[in-house]
């Protein structure tokens, strides 16, 4: 056992930087945000190419995928403006940026995370209910459609990602591994569309929601930190503990617990606060709007609506 500690200790140091996270451990993180986020979007995408094919309106799909291709190009130019732009900025005024990206990508992951927790059991009719009009409209109007459709979860991406890299190391791995996760994505929203798997997206969107929490907590605390060093939040230093002696930051499970959740040995008070009321409050929350869903669900399914069309079956597992 001390062999095998050893050599996966040699291991991490090998790919670690000096003064950061290993790259592995900066890949992971954002490989797993990319994954979770691509098939969030992969599957908005499916339900909007899905229903032009089913409805005989072939000719709008030249539209969806203009849609989709300007808000990734958006989603990109977010990033690397924000990311790269603080390094022509002086340490302080950098470090600043760092911190308040941190904070409104926490803002808008959470609330996206929240509203993907009670929408999901409707997100589906919602967008064909849009699709429908767009295609009476024209075809600005499916490209706008599918521009704010993937859009709006490629800027959430896109901040979320400022906040991680920035905290884990601001350089290109992180982005590289957005991208493995994107692409990993991909192939598994063919694979569904197409019915090669079933994937059980109420579970899937539970674990990653929890994990995003997580993830976003810790870069809260980030940038709470960034904050107290320029003196816009007080109490840098008013240490929490600091457990240096016994917590090694260097080693195969601090690089991944400091690249991943943005755990240090010495908080200060105001980031321990700050993680445990985010924690707390945002998880209570997100399952009652879970449990709430699935009771409306629940509802539907057994008082429906003889007045009307069929309810649209919800997005737990893909429909073949």
């Amino acid at each position: 056992m001390d062999h095998l500690t050893a050599l996966a200790s040699s291991g991490v140091h090998v790919l670690a930087a000096a003064d950061g996270p290993s790259v592995w451990t900066q890949m992971f993180g954002s490989a797993l945000i990319g994954l979770r986020e691509g098939l969030e979007t992969g599957i908005v995408v499916m339900v909007l190419v899905a229903f032009v094919v089913k409805t005989d309106r072939r000719d709008a799909l030249k539209w969806i995928w203009a849609g989709v291709a300007a808000a990734v190009a958006m989603t990109l130019v977010v990033f690397l403006v924000i990311h790269f732009g603080t390094s022509t900025m002086t340490p302080l005024a950098a470090e600043t940026i760092a911190g308040v990206a941190s904070l409104v990508a926490v803002a808008i992951v959470t609330f996206m995370v929240l509203w993907m927790s009670e929408a999901s059991s409707h997100i589906s009719a919602d967008l064909k209910s849009g699709m429908s009009k767009a295609l009476l409209a024209g075809g600005a109007s499916v490209l706008g459609l599918s521009f704010l459709a993937v859009g709006r979860e490629g800027f959430e991406t896109a901040l979320l990602m400022v906040g991680y890299a920035e905290s884990v190391s601001g350089g290109l791995w992180p982005l590289l591994g957005l991208v493995v996760g994107i692409v990993a994505a991909i192939v598994l929203t063919v694979l569904i569309y197409r019915g090669a798997i079933r994937l059980n997206l109420s579970v899937f969107f539970t674990y990653t929601g929890l994990f995003l929490i997580i993830v976003a907590a810790g870069i809260l605390t980030y940038g709470v930190r960034a904050l107290q060093t320029v003196g816009w939040l007080p109490g840098h230093d008013n240490i929490a503990f600091d457990v240096s002696g016994t917590y090694d930051a260097s080693s195969w499970y601090g690089t991944v617990l400091g690249g991943i959740f943005n755990v240090r040995p010495d908080p200060t008070v105001l980031q321990v606060i700050a993680w445990i009321v985010y924690v707390v409050v945002v998880t209570t929350i997100f399952f009652r709007r879970q449990r709430a869903s699935h009771r409306a669900v629940a509802q539907k399914t057994t008082t429906p609506d003889e007045s009307t069309a069929p309810a649209e079956p919800t997005p737990e597992r893909n429909a073949q």
